[in-house]
C-alpha cells in the first residue's frame, strides 16, 4: 500500500489509533527510530487500550514528548449503547464530520462476532439494505474502522472482565461498501489480524462486498481473510433491480473474481461464503433455487441464507417459512452447504440490513427518497436515524 508522508507539524497530529503494522514502522523510521517501537506501540493501543502516550511506560520519556507533539490516539465516540433482549449489543458512534455508524455485537456462545461498518452510509443503493436509503457522506478512515474493534474489546474489558464474552469474529459487513474504501478497510484488517494487535485468525475476519470486482481483484495482494459475497439474486435481470453495481460487474465476472480470491489463498480448502437475502414473492421460488445452484456450480461455497428484515418503505416483505424451506432443500439437494441466519438484535433494529446510522448524506438521495414516500403518503422514519447527533 503507498506510503504517505505521515509527518507534518502544519497538519493534524497523525492518529496512531489507524496505523497498519506498516504504516506504525514507517511513522517511527521517519522519527530515526527504531522499528521495534512501533511494536511497542501497537500494543499499548489495542492490547492494553491506552489512550494517553505517557501511559506507555517503556518508551523514553524523551521519545513520548516527541510523540505527543506529533501524535494523537483517537477512537471515535461513542453517542449510544443499545442491549437488546437477545444479547445483541449496538453502538452509535460519532465520527469527523457528525454523521454516525453503527457497530453490532452478536453473542453465540463462546463465540462473539463484531459488524463493522467502513463508510457513512452507503453509495450502492442495493434497494433492500436501509443503509443505503440513508445516502453516502464519506469512508471512514482507518482510525475509525479499527476504532469500532477497540471499542468494542475495551467495553467488555472493562464492563464485564470476568465474562468469557468477548471479540472473536470480525465481519466487514455494517455500514458501507468495505472494497469502494480499499486502503482504509484493509489497513483496519491487517491489525485485526496482527499478533500484536487483536490476533485474530484469517478465517474469523470476514469482508464482504456486493462485488466491486477491480478492488476484489486486488485484495489477495495486501490481506488474507475470508470473503463473503453479497449475490441476493441468481440472474443478471434480478440483480441489476436489487443490487445496481451488477449493472457495472455482473454475477458471471463477480463470481469469476471470488474465485481468483480464493484461489491465491494458502489454504486449499477455502470455501466463498453466498449471502442471499430472501425477499417474498421476488427471489424466494424454487426456480431461483434452481438457478442459483446452476450459477454457483464452479464456485466452492457456502450459501447464507437471510430473511429479509423490513424497514419502513423498503417495499418488500420477508420471506414465509414454507418459501425459506424449500428453497433450502432444494439446494441442499444439489449437494450444497446452507445455513439459514437467524435474525438477531432485531428488536434494537441491529440485525441484517437494518442499519442506517445518522449521516449527513452529501448524495440528496435520502432526501429524495422522503419526498417519493410523501407523495405515496408512506412513513418514511427509520429508527436508527432518530438519534440526534
Amino acid at each position: 500500500m503507498p506510503q504517505t508522508d505521515l509527518i507534518d507539524k502544519s497538519k493534524q497530529p497523525v492518529n496512531l489509533l489507524g496505523l497498519s503494522p506498516a504504516q506504525m514502522e514507517a511513522f517511527f523510521e521517519s522519527l530515526g527510530e527504531k522499528k521495534f517501537r512501533a511494536t511497542q506501540v501497537i500494543k499499548w493501543i489495542h492490547q492494553h487500550g491506552v489512550e494517553d502516550i505517557e501511559q506507555m511506560t517503556n518508551i523514553s520519556k524523551p521519545l513520548r514528548e516527541k510523540l505527543a507533539d506529533l501524535a494523537e490516539i483517537r477512537a471515535p465516540e461513542v453517542i449510544a449503547d443499545h442491549l437488546s433482549q437477545d444479547g445483541t449489543r449496538k453502538w452509535l458512534i460519532r465520527v469527523d464530520g457528525g454523521s454516525a455508524v453503527e457497530t453490532v455485537f452478536i453473542p453465540e456462545g463462546e463465540r462473539g462476532t463484531l459488524c463493522v461498518s467502513s463508510q457513512v452510509g452507503c453509495s450502492l443503493d442495493c434497494s433492500f439494505c436501509s443503509t443505503g436509503k440513508q445516502g453516502f457522506n464519506r469512508d471512514l478512515t482507518s482510525a475509525e474502522i479499527i476504532g469500532q474493534v477497540w471499542i468494542a474489546a475495551k467495553a467488555f474489558d472493562s464492563l464485564v472482565p470476568t465474562s468469557p464474552r468477548k471479540v472473536t469474529n470480525v465481519v466487514m459487513m455494517g455500514m458501507g461498501e468495505p472494497l469502494l474504501n480499499f486502503d482504509n478497510s484493509v489497513a483496519a484488517m491487517q491489525l485485526m489480524l496482527h499478533d500484536n494487535a487483536y490476533g485474530l485468525s484469517k478465517r474469523r475476519v470476514t469482508l464482504s462486498t456486493s462485488g466491486v470486482v477491480p478492488e476484489l481483484d486486488r485484495l489477495a495482494d495486501f490481506v488474507d481473510v475470508s470473503l463473503a459475497i453479497s449475490l441476493h439474486a441468481p440472474n443478471d435481470e434480478l440483480r441489476n433491480q436489487l443490487v445496481p453495481i451488477n449493472r457495472k460487474y455482473p454475477i458471471k465476472e463477480f463470481l469469476r473474481s471470488a474465485n481468483e480470491y480464493i484461489a491465491k489463498m494458502p489454504d486449499t480448502h477455502r470455501k466463498v461464503t453466498v449471502e442471499y437475502t430472501m425477499m417474498r414473492n421476488v427471489n424466494d421460488r424454487p426456480e431461483h433455487a434452481e438457478q442459483l445452484a446452476e450459477v454457483l456450480k464452479d464456485t466452492p461455497c457456502k450459501i447464507n441464507l437471510i430473511p429479509f428484515n423490513p424497514f419502513p418503505n423498503s417495499g418488500y416483505e420477508r420471506v414465509s417459512n414454507t418459501s425459506l424451506q424449500k428453497f433450502r432443500d432444494i439446494l441442499y439437494g444439489k449437494g450444497y452447504i446452507v445455513t439459514v441466519r437467524t435474525t438477531r438484535g432485531d428488536d434494537i433494529d441491529a440485525a441484517c440490513g437494518q442499519l442506517a446510522g445518522a449521516v449527513n448524506d452529501l448524495t440528496r438521495r435520502s432526501a429524495r427518497y422522503k419526498e417519493q414516500a410523501q407523495k405515496a403518503h408512506v412513513d418514511t422514519s427509520i429508527p436508527m436515524a432518530a438519534v440526534d447527533v
